[in-house]
C-alpha cells in the first residue's frame, strides 16, 4: 500500500516506490523509449528522468500514482506549451527548452537535449 501522508518517512517510501517502478518499467522496456503520437517522435527515459520525477512526485500521493501511468503518458500526452529552461537549474542545463505536456490531470515535462535533439522525460506530477 502506498502511504498517503506527507511525513518525511512517507515521502521517502513513495520515492523508493517510484524508483522501483522505473526499474521494473525499464526491465520491460529495455530501449527506454516510447513513441508519442502528438510529437511524432520518441520520448526517452534516462537516469535524470527517474531522479527528478522521484524527487518531485514523491511529495504528493496523487503525483506518485500518476507516475504509475508512465507508458500511457509517454505515448498519449499532448504538448500544451513550451518554456525556456530555468537558469541556474543544473538538471536543466543539457536542454534547449522544455515541453509541458498533459494527459488528464497529469503534467509531464519533456526536455529537448541540446546535443542530440532527443526528447527526454524530465518530470511527472499530478495537477
Amino acid at each position: 500500500m502506498i502511504p498517503k501522508g506527507n511525513s518525511r518517512e512517507e515521502v521517502k517510501i513513495r520515492e523508493r516506490l517510484i524508483k522501483d517502478f522505473y526499474a521494473g518499467w525499464i526491465a520491460k522496456n529495455p530501449e527506454k523509449k516510447v513513441w508519442n503520437e502528438n510529437l511524432q517522435d520518441y520520448i526517452l527515459v534516462k537516469f535524470l528522468s527517474i531522479n527528478e520525477t522521484a524527487e518531485k512526485a514523491a511529495r504528493q500521493y496523487k503525483s506518485t500514482m500518476a507516475v504509475m501511468r508512465l507508458s500511457e503518458l509517454l505515448s498519449k500526452a499532448w504538448v500544451i506549451t513550451e518554456v525556456p529552461v530555468k537558469r541556474g537549474t543544473k538538471n536543466q542545463k543539457p536542454f534547449l527548452k522544455m515541453l509541458i505536456m498533459q494527459l488528464d490531470n497529469i503534467r509531464m515535462i519533456v526536455g529537448i537535449q541540446k546535443s542530440t535533439g532527443d526528447k527526454v522525460q524530465y518530470c511527472i506530477t499530478a495537477t
